[in-house]
């Protein structure tokens, strides 16, 4: 019997997902969703269909698992707790200083409807988030540093993109080297958001728009670039196609901790990510975490679960006999 999965939202993600399904032989993909015309939108797998998202209700007893591929701005925050009244439900909500109220908004929805949501899935918040808890439960006297980059952050690109006279733009995260490497010698340094990382604009102007304008605006949009150091390209749509067409990201977990009766010891935990594609990879985490929502489920669990509350064990398509013959 395998987990049927549903997609709701075909983009960048649920395109990631779809991928990821037919990789994993214990799950087949039921239906995907789209807030778009249906006849429009085309996946990749034949014979599944794609149906409006306000259909999704008639299909509550032939979807195991619902997977939001929604933005964290404006559709999860509504949409995972009206889904999970229907659903086991995943979403990859990633607006950090929100999560403990979307969390509480699940969690009193799903115990009402008997089902499992977990949120604020992917690999920040996600897998970054559980590697900085084993490495705080294990070294307690230290501290933590997270990197992102070299990546495309699709955020600040919509951002740029709505700077007037822009045509279309990417803009990647890049981790500052010397901060980098002051962490993994164990120098503990303190850093400010300028010293971790700068931003790098790859813009295609309208014809004619002023250069200096579109820069001076970019380099000072607040919550964006107005605390890092920016560099802004202007480049054409050809070299914007040519070079710049991938969704690559990645980035680095660090703490740097002390042992010993008198903290004579010092010790370097990491992990690191180097994504060809982001939505991709964030996808995958997303089917991983779909099949531990089924599994709880079937054992008779409800609520909300963050990536803190899963056993790994949960993740796997192997069973425990075979976990522990190869992988322990």
């Amino acid at each position: 019997m395998k987990i049927r999965i549903g997609i709701m939202g075909y983009g960048n993600l649920g395109k990631g997902i779809e991928c990821a399904i037919q990789q994993n032989p214990d799950m087949e993909l039921k239906a995907v969703f789209t807030r778009r015309d249906p006849a429009g939108v085309k996946i990749l797998t034949d014979g599944v269909k794609v149906y409006p998202a306000a259909e999704a209700a008639g299909m509550k007893d032939e979807i195991d698992v619902m997977i939001l591929c929604g933005g964290s701005a404006t559709d999860l925050p509504k949409q995972t707790q009206e889904f999970v009244k229907l659903f086991n439900v995943i979403d990859s909500f990633d607006t950090h200083a929100k999560i403990p109220e979307h969390y509480a908004q699940v969690d009193a929805a799903a115990k009402e409807s008997g089902k499992v949501g977990i949120i604020s899935v992917g690999w920040d918040p996600g897998m970054f988030s559980l590697n900085r808890l084993y490495a705080n439960a294990i070294l307690t006297d230290g501290q933590d540093y997270t990197f992102w980059g070299k990546g495309v952050s699709q955020g600040h690109s919509d951002a740029i993109r709505r700077v007037e006279g822009v045509k279309d733009g990417k803009q990647y995260t890049i981790p500052v080297e010397s901060a980098l490497e002051a962490v993994r010698s164990g120098e503990n340094p303190e850093l400010t958001t300028r010293q971790k990382h700068t931003r790098e604009c790859f813009v295609v102007p309208e014809e004619g728009a002023d250069l200096a304008k579109i820069e001076n605006e970019i380099k000072n949009m607040p919550n964006y670039f107005a605390d890092y150091d920016t560099t802004v390209h202007f480049i054409t749509e050809e070299e914007l196609k040519r070079d710049h067409s991938g969704i690559p990201h990645g980035g680095f977990v660090i703490r740097s901790g002390k042992t010993g009766w008198n903290g004579e010891h010092q010790h370097i935990i990491e992990y690191s990510l180097k994504l060809d594609s982001n939505p991709e990879f964030t996808a995958s985490v997303l089917i991983a975490y779909a099949r531990a929502a089924y599994r709880l489920n079937q054992e008779g669990q409800s609520g909300c679960k963050t990536v803190f509350d899963i056993a790994p064990a949960y993740l796997s398509a192997k069973s425990g006999e075979e976990l522990r013959a190869h992988l322990l």
